[in-house]
């Protein structure tokens, strides 16, 4: 089958691997370039792309008819979307007759939109999972092909949760992939009732509200610690990232952000309290919790944030 494959990131590498593995025609790559200001700790499919001798186009505008004329000139018979950061035009996506079809980072109809895996971390989600389904001219609301679940554990990170969902692409496509050549593959319409949505995340949604339950500073801090930006509160004006902690019962009850411990240190939550084990000050080196306390003055009844 000849494709035409819009795809970044790790998921997006292993989409390319597995249908040029497949023996599948792949007519072109679109991709992204890197960008300098991201930490880029995944695969790169332009890289992959070259390799195969596969033709690569970096962020072409889609919006320019040139590109739904050459596209067309390309006679794909599907085309796929794995991790691609943008929108495909619903003409280009009506160009290949056996359909377009995009890989989504979660168990749609939840979590539909940008930064799936972060979200459901910071929502405290049991599970989670892979989906592929057709594309249409709303954002990941198309009818879906297939779907595999993964558990999430309470010591996933945004990083361990990637790892888990990256395995299944392959053997996902080498299943679906021949139906959807014969024309026989599954095709279940969402329901549109259970549809939840969220948007892309920047640095600073990682602000740390004390007031809040432990158990959700915990699941923010889990959802945006490294490669991610970061969870932060703040210390005599200076920016302070927390990487790892753990939610910890406390029937103590101070204003939220106070130290009731430097080692262990442990801050007051709106309810509970968060033991914090690794943290560093922008700008220095990342410490122990009770190391950093102790290069801070911070003592029982400092106050962060």
């Amino acid at each position: 089958m000849r494709v035409i494959l819009f795809a970044y990131h790790d998921i997006g590498y292993e989409g390319l691997k597995t249908l040029s593995d497949s023996g599948h025609e792949i007519a072109a790559v679109f991709t992204h370039a890197d960008d300098a200001k991201e930490n880029i700790w995944f695969k790169s499919v332009k890289d992959l792309a070259n390799q195969l001798k596969v033709p690569v186009h970096i962020d072409p505008d889609l919006n320019d008819p040139v590109w739904l004329k050459n596209i067309k000139a390309m006679r794909p018979d599907a085309i796929f979307s794995f991790y691609y950061r943008k929108m495909i035009r619903d003409s280009i996506l009506t160009v290949a007759p056996k359909g377009a079809f995009n890989l989504h980072g979660s168990l749609l109809p939840k979590y539909r939109g940008r930064a799936p895996i972060n979200w459901v971390l910071v929502n405290g989600e049991k599970e989670t999972g892979l989906t592929l389904h057709h594309m249409v001219a709303k954002p990941d609301a198309g009818d879906i092909v297939a779907q595999k679940k993964v558990l999430i554990s309470e010591d996933d990170n945004a990083l361990t949760l990637y790892r888990k969902l990256v395995p299944l692409v392959a053997p996902m496509l080498r299943k679906v992939v021949p139906l959807i050549e014969k024309g026989t593959a599954p095709r279940t319409a969402q329901n549109q009732g259970e549809a939840t949505y969220f948007g892309g995340r920047k640095p600073d949604d990682g602000k740390i509200d004390w007031s809040n339950q432990a158990i959700e500073i915990y699941n923010l801090i889990r959802a945006v610690t490294r490669p991610y930006p970061g969870a932060f509160s703040t210390l005599s004006g200076k920016k302070i990232f927390i990487w790892r902690g753990a939610a910890q019962k406390m029937s103590e009850k101070k204003s939220p952000g106070t130290a009731l411990s430097a080692n262990p240190l442990i801050i007051c939550c709106g309810l509970d309290a968060l033991k914090i084990d690794q943290i560093q000050t922008e700008g220095d080196a990342e410490l122990s919790g009770p190391d950093w306390a102790g290069q801070n003055s911070v003592k029982i009844g400092t106050i962060l944030g």
